[in-house]
């Protein structure tokens, strides 16, 4: 039984959420197109960190509090009246759908992080505003209504020990550059000035005069780049067949390599990827038969086969084969390949 009383809230952990404010909206290339909330989360020891999340993982997050928490709920003798989420849109476009869910989804966190300390040490509330793997990994992609947090590092200074100046990765201003906010680093025509890391395709975060702070990149011309990160898209190779002839189409996807996707979902991404719709989704079992796909069952079992065999960094372990949708000669001879 959780031994915390309403007015507990100084006995909470440091790193429990007590606010959350989405900054922005993202597009990202899944299986499907959808929309991520870009979200500050500011916790009670005072760290600020952004997470990414989708619509249907506030959906969910709900859908698990109301069973556990809610006013009929009978899971817990922990009951509260939880706030209203604003419920699923079918139709629309999705940005506009994704922009107008944003002033109730920012008061739907003001009020579910202002619930009972009980609530704000579930389970599920934490891992929902817990910052991720994935979520550290992502870089907005763009200001227009967020700024990136800069990181507090030590300024590189080249009258260290041991500093290579032709090593670091540097950049001379190009023009005079005051900064709005604290975040934004300010420095004159001419400054020499090393780069930390590369915000986005706009901004960089470098250090000039033991200051650190972000900067617009076309204020400066590159000197030495910074080292090639590495590539978060991850792919799904596709081999197409059609009159005996096989190509392999790799298509890239912001996905973790260990989602599983719904079958409409990759059905619409094949169309976009080959741009036609006379075709059949398959994947090939342990004994080498093409199985097609007819279902998210169907999904559910290749990509559990796939995760038992080896594949490649960045490459999805289960791959599809594209085939024609009337072609039942590429099954075996007993038509057992086909799943029904």
């Amino acid at each position: 039984m959780l031994q915390v009383l309403l007015s507990d809230f100084d006995q909470l952990p440091d790193d429990v959420a007590v606010s959350a404010n989405i900054a922005d909206i993202e597009e990202k290339r899944g299986f499907s197109s959808y929309y991520v909330f870009v979200i500050e989360v500011k916790t009670k020891g005072g760290g600020r960190y952004m997470i990414f999340r989708r619509y249907r993982q506030f959906y969910n997050l709900h859908t698990k509090l109301e069973e556990r928490y809610g006013t009929e709920s009978k899971n817990s003798r922990f009951t509260c009246t939880l706030p209203i989420l604003p419920g699923k849109v079918y139709v629309g476009a999705k940005r506009e759908i994704a922009d107008s869910r944003i002033p109730v989804l920012n008061a739907y966190m003001k009020k579910l992080l202002s619930l009972p300390a009980w609530v704000l040490l579930d389970d599920n509330v934490r891992l929902f505003f817990y910052q991720l793997e994935f979520d550290s990994q992502q870089v907005p992609q763009g200001l227009r209504r967020l700024r990136p947090r800069t990181r507090r590092v030590k300024s590189i200074s080249p009258q260290e020990p041991g500093f290579d100046r032709l090593a670091a990765p540097r950049a001379e201003a190009l023009f005079d550059f005051t900064g709005s906010t604290k975040l934004e680093l300010s420095f004159k025509k001419g400054d020499l000035i090393y780069l930390l890391s590369k915000i986005n395709k706009d901004w960089f975060e470098g250090t000039v005069r033991d200051a650190t702070g972000i900067f617009p990149c076309a204020f400066v011309n590159i000197i030495k780049e910074l080292p090639q990160e590495e590539d978060t898209i991850n792919w799904l190779r596709c081999y197409y067949h059609d009159d005996n002839v096989s190509t392999i189409r790799d298509i890239s996807v912001e996905e973790d390599l260990s989602s599983t996707p719904l079958f409409q979902d990759l059905m619409e991404l094949i169309r976009r990827a080959f741009g036609h719709n006379d075709f059949a989704l398959n994947y090939r079992d342990a004994e080498g038969d093409l199985i097609r796909l007819l279902s998210d069952e169907d999904v559910v079992l290749m990509v559990m086969q796939g995760r038992s065999w080896p594949y490649e960094k960045h490459i999805f372990p289960w791959k599809l084969h594209v085939t024609q949708k009337d072609d039942y000669s590429v099954y075996n001879s007993t038509g057992s390949g086909i799943t029904t």
